[in-house]
């Protein structure tokens, strides 16, 4: 089975989308948008994964995701709503309906 790595922005959304997964995933964080080394340094080791990006709803997390769009072509997009602007804010049954899709998640009560 592929390894899947969810990508998201820092360490508050990988606490959030941790609560939700129920089941092991590699989740990096980019500490928002990234220079050309930083890039390359995280892209390598995951180009043959099953990549998903999940950042937020606002203009840095726009500017990331077309930044992770050129260079991992191949990987899923998962969205927030603008609402919500930000994954940490975002209702755990929104993500875990998002991310249900493609993750094994908790049921949330």
């Amino acid at each position: 089975m592929e390894e899947k790595v969810l990508i998201v922005e820092g360490k508050s959304d990988r606490k959030r989308v941790n609560h939700v997964l129920a089941e092991p995933v590699s989740i990096i964080c980019t500490y928002g948008t990234l220079s050309e080394e930083k890039l390359e340094t995280l892209i390598l080791p995951i180009e043959d994964k099953d990549v998903y990006i999940l950042v937020d709803a606002d203009d840095s997390g726009e500017k990331l995701r077309k930044q992770l769009k050129r260079e991992l072509p191949n990987a899923t997009h998962l969205y927030t709503q603008k609402e919500y602007g930000q994954v940490e804010t975002t209702p755990f049954e929104y993500l875990a309906a998002v991310l249900s899709e493609y993750f094994d998640v908790a049921r949330m009560e």
